[in-house]
C-alpha cells in the first residue's frame, strides 16, 4: 500500500511540472512583445533621458551589489554556528554619519544632469510650429496655430476597426495603437504643444519623444518636441480618463519640409472644398447619411451601433425620451452634454452641419421612424443662445 501510494504521488508530481511547465510555455507565447527598455529615442531629449535612465540604473544596481554584497558575507560568516554571537553596541557614529553622507554624495551628483535634462524639457521658447492639443472622452483635436498650416484643425480617433476590438478579426499589427488622422510635423523643427482638455484629465504622451503631458480642462500647458528623422511614432493617452481610455492613441507623422508644405497646401484646399453652405436645406436621406457616420465616431463607444447603451451609465437612445422628445432640447443634450453624467458637450468638437446630421439620425434610426429633418440654421441659432 505504502508502494503504490508513492507511486501515485510521483505520478502526480511528474503530472504538475509538466502542466506548469506546458502552462509557461503558452503564457509565454502570448506576450505581444519583450522590449525590456525605454524605446528608441527620436529628439535629442529623449537621448539624455535614455542616457540618463541607464547611468541611473547602473547606479542603482551598484549600490544593489554592494549592499546585499555585506548581507549576505554577513549572513555566511557572522552566523552562530561559526561562534559569532550579536554586538552589544547601540550607536556607530562612524556608521551614521557614511550612511548618510554617501547617499547626500550620490543625490548631488544625480541632481545636477536631471536637473539639467529637466530644464531643457521645460524650454518652449522659440518654436518653429505651435499645435494646439485637446483631449476628448475619447479623442484628440489639434489645431495648428502657427506655421504653414495655420488654421489648419481636425479630430484624430482611433481607426482600429471593431471587429479586431470584438476579437471577430486577426489583430492588427498597430492594434490599438492607430488612428485615421494622425498630428503632421516636419522633421528637424522645433514643434511646441499645447494641452488642454474638453471634459476630464487626459495625458498626451509620445515616448519616443520624451513627452508626456497632462491635458486638463480649462488649462493650458505645454511642451516641445524636434524630430531628429522621419517616421511614424506612437504613444497613448496616459492619464485615466474613462471607459475607452484606451482607446485613444497618439500618432506622430514626422516628414520632410517638402511634404509637409505639401500636406499643409492640401489640408488648406479641403477645408476650403468641404466648408459649410449655411443656406443649404439637407435631406433626410442627406443627414442619415452623414449623421451614421458622425454617430459611429462620436457616440457608438458609449451608446452602442444599436442604440441600445450601456444603463445606467450610458441610457439607450433607442425609443428614448430626449430621441423622440423635443427636437431643441435633443440639440441641446448634444451641444452642451449634461452636467453629472458622462454625456460630453459636443458644441466645440463638431461642426453645426454635424450635429444636425446625427441628432437627425438618432431620432429617425433604429425604432426611432420621426421623420424629421435637422437643418445646421436650427442648430446655429441653438448655439447662440
Amino acid at each position: 500500500m505504502a508502494r503504490n501510494s508513492n507511486s501515485n504521488r510521483l505520478r502526480s508530481g511528474s503530472s504538475g511540472r509538466f502542466f506548469a511547465a506546458l502552462l509557461g510555455l503558452f503564457s509565454g507565447a502570448a506576450n505581444a512583445a519583450w522590449e525590456l527598455n525605454l524605446q528608441e529615442p527620436a529628439t535629442a531629449v529623449a537621448r539624455r533621458v535614455y542616457e540618463l535612465h541607464s547611468l541611473l540604473l547602473w547606479v542603482i544596481v551598484v549600490i544593489f551589489v554592494g549592499v546585499f554584497a555585506v548581507v549576505a558575507y554577513s549572513l555566511v560568516y557572522h552566523r552562530k554556528s561559526k561562534g559569532h554571537k550579536a554586538a552589544t553596541f547601540h550607536d556607530n557614529t562612524t556608521v551614521e554619519l557614511a550612511w548618510t553622507i554617501v547617499p547626500a554624495l550620490i543625490l548631488v551628483a544625480i541632481a545636477f544632469p536631471a536637473t539639467s535634462a529637466l530644464v531643457d524639457m521645460r524650454d518652449t521658447s522659440e518654436p518653429d510650429l505651435t499645435v494646439k492639443v485637446t483631449g476628448y472622452q475619447w479623442k484628440w483635436g489639434y489645431e495648428y496655430l502657427t506655421g504653414d498650416a495655420a488654421g489648419v484643425k481636425y479630430m484624430s480617433v482611433l481607426s482600429t476597426p471593431r471587429e479586431q476590438i470584438e476579437n471577430k478579426a486577426p489583430k492588427g499589427e498597430h492594434y490599438l495603437l492607430e488612428v485615421d488622422r494622425p498630428l503632421v510635423v516636419p522633421v528637424g523643427k522645433k514643434v511646441r504643444i499645447l494641452t488642454t482638455a474638453n471634459d476630464v484629465i487626459h495625458n498626451w504622451s509620445v515616448p519616443a519623444f520624451a513627452v508626456k503631458t497632462d491635458a486638463v480642462p480649462g488649462f493650458l500647458r505645454d511642451t516641445w518636441f524636434r524630430a531628429d528623422k522621419e517616421g511614424t511614432y506612437r504613444g497613448q493617452c496616459s492619464e485615466l480618463c474613462g471607459k475607452d481610455h484606451g482607446f485613444m492613441p497618439v500618432v506622430v507623422e514626422v516628414v520632410s519640409a517638402e511634404k509637409y508644405a505639401a500636406w499643409a497646401g492640401e489640408q488648406k484646399q479641403q477645408m476650403v472644398a468641404v466648408a459649410e453652405d449655411p443656406n443649404k436645406v439637407w435631406t433626410l436621406d442627406e443627414q442619415l447619411a452623414l449623421g451614421e457616420k458622425v454617430y459611429t465616431t462620436n457616440c457608438a463607444a458609449c451608446h452602442q451601433a444599436t442604440g441600445e447603451g450601456l444603463p445606467p451609465a450610458f441610457p439607450a437612445l433607442d425609443g428614448s425620451a430626449v430621441a423622440k422628445g423635443p427636437r431643441a432640447a435633443h440639440v441641446e443634450m448634444v451641444l452642451k452634454g449634461k452636467a453629472g453624467t458622462a454625456m460630453a458637450a459636443f458644441g466645440e468638437q463638431l461642426s453645426e452641419t454635424d450635429i444636425a446630421a446625427v441628432v437627425a439620425y438618432e431620432r429617425n434610426a433604429w425604432s426611432n421612424k420621426l421623420g424629421e429633418v435637422i437643418q445646421p440654421a436650427e442648430v446655429k441659432a441653438l448655439r447662440g443662445k
